[in-house]
């Protein structure tokens, strides 16, 4: 489980958090999203328009299920899939971009940041990475509190889009 030195713990499932498993997209998953078919262990509102998206890309583009690579965000309680999450990999110079959606019926709750803080730390032990990534529109606030609370720093901001970035020894506990 994870502990005060970690946000997440490496199990059987995938990562585990205090209340999410971030684990590997199944080849029937991936199918389903694209063919629009409904699995019974997904959220109501599951799959989102990025989740359909990123499974598109993963149909097409299989070398991005690795440890390193997509994930779905599943609720340990419900054993329910409420969203994904990835690592753009490979890494370009030791720099890699996490990305994140959490279906609306799930919203609120912290998941995307416990989620996020997970990705990072897991990314970050990799040798190949030195720095993760993130892009946000300002006009999405909860986004942007989202990259905060997981404890990536914002790095540059046009007035349009932010820029935050995590570093090892970035990610402090809340």
């Amino acid at each position: 489980m994870p502990s005060a030195a970690s946000p997440y713990a490496v199990t059987g499932a995938g990562l585990t958090t205090e209340r999410l498993v971030l684990r590997t997209w199944s080849p029937g998953e991936l199918t389903a999203v694209v063919d629009g078919t409904r699995l019974a262990h997904w959220a109501e509102d599951f799959p989102a328009e990025g989740d359909g998206v990123i499974a598109g890309f993963l149909t097409e583009h299989p070398q991005g299920l690795t440890p390193y690579g997509h994930r779905l965000i599943v609720e340990r309680d419900s054993g329910l899939a409420v969203g994904s999450i990835g690592l753009f990999w490979p890494p370009n110079d030791g720099v890699i971009e996490v990305g994140y959606g959490v279906v609306a019926s799930r919203r609120g709750r912290g998941y995307a940041s416990e989620a996020t803080r997970a990705v990072v730390a897991y990314a970050l032990t990799s040798p190949d990475v030195h720095t993760v990534c993130a892009q946000v529109e300002l006009s999405n606030p909860a986004s942007v509190r989202v990259l905060e609370k997981a404890g990536l720093r914002r790095r540059s901001d046009d007035g349009v889009t932010a820029r935050f970035e995590a570093r090892a020894g970035d990610l402090t506990q809340e």
